[in-house]
Order: C-alpha cells, then structure tokens, then sequence
C-alpha cells in the first residue's frame, strides 16, 4: 500500500504569486508602512528586512512594541471587523519587501485555503503567547533581565536552531523603550554582558 506524501505550504511560494488584492512592495529604511490612525485594511507579509512597531501617546511619547522580520505577519487587526483603524504605526529599520494582502483577498485565501488558514492560526497564536511572555517579562522581571531577554530574543536563539546575527540598525533608543528604560541603563548592562563574556 502507497503512503500519500504529506504536502507541506511551501509559505514563499504561496505568498510569491501576485494576483488580485495581493501585491508586492518595497521600502527604504525610515519609511512607515502604516501609521497609527490610518485605515486598517489589509495583512502585510514580511518578505525580507526589519520594521518595528510602535504606539505614540495624546501626549506624543513613542513607546516600541515590536520587532519584526523576515516571515512575520502584520497588520491582522483589519480581521476582527470593528477594528476600523490601525492602533499602531510599522517603519521600516532596514530596506524591506512586503507582500500586501488585502482584507477581501486573505479573506477568500482563509476560506479556499485550509493549510495556509492552520499556518496563519498557528503564527497568531505563538505570536499572542510571546506577548503574553513580554508582559510577564515588563512586570516581573529586572531591567537587566529584560534587556537579556530581549537581545535573545532578537537574536532567535533557539529558533530553528542556531542564533542569527541581532539586526545592526536597532538603536538602543528603541531597545530602551522596549524594556522600558532609560538608555544609559541599556548601555550600562550592556557593558557589564561583554565584561561577562556574553
């Protein structure tokens, strides 16, 4: 008896093919993709380069939330219906190529699509577990273990097995709002890791 080979999305492939409400775009480091505020109708993939994601206050303080990167989704707040308008802003830290997926056509890929409908269910629930993990981090945890955190995090240690290099463009302005801190701190600790060896 034939086995039938298991068919695995090939998620580059799926995504590579342009066609109605999917397109492809480009940005220059220091562009925003989105901004807080705007009108909230599409799904962007991340096909290459670095963007971070961040929420300014009435009071006009930035406050960076994420980092994303190659392979990330965002943007899926158009998804939950009354969720008219973007809660953050998206920039690019690096030169970065999107995939743009509009809200109708990821819409129809959901219903057409079980293996992408899995992976993509599967992406936002790692995802919301990281952010519940972040939180724990911001009330528990040391500045200093925040900030090691972060930087592993950065550096995916322990995905797929090997660290990747920590994107150079990454001031530590933002990782000191991301951990909320001042940025002699961030330099301090950082200090104190290479004295360490780390």
């Amino acid at each position: 008896m034939k086995r039938k080979k298991k068919r695995v999305l090939r998620l580059d492939v799926f995504l590579s093919s342009v066609d109605a409400g999917r397109t492809i775009s480009k940005y220059r480091k220091g562009e925003a993709i989105y901004h807080q505020g705007d009108s909230a109708d599409a799904v962007f993939y991340m096909k290459s380069g670095g963007c971070k994601v961040s929420v300014i206050s009435k009071q006009g303080k930035e406050a960076v939330i994420a980092l994303l990167g190659k392979g990330d989704f965002f943007g899926e707040g158009c998804l939950t219906g009354p969720q008219p308008c973007r809660l953050a802003t998206v920039t690019a830290i690096t030169q970065c190529e999107f995939m743009r997926l509009a809200k109708n056509a990821i819409m129809n890929v959901f219903h057409e699509q079980q293996k992408f409908s899995d992976f993509f269910l599967s992406y936002l629930l790692a995802r919301n577990a990281r952010i519940e993990a972040d939180l724990v981090d911001q009330l528990f945890n040391s500045r200093e273990k925040r900030l090691a955190r972060l930087l592993i995090l950065m550096a995916n240690f322990g995905k797929e097995g090997e660290a990747q290099p920590i994107l150079a463009d990454v001031s530590q302005e933002t990782i000191a709002s991301m951990i909320s801190t001042p940025e002699s701190r961030v330099d301090y600790f950082i200090n104190n890791f290479r004295k360490l060896g780390v």
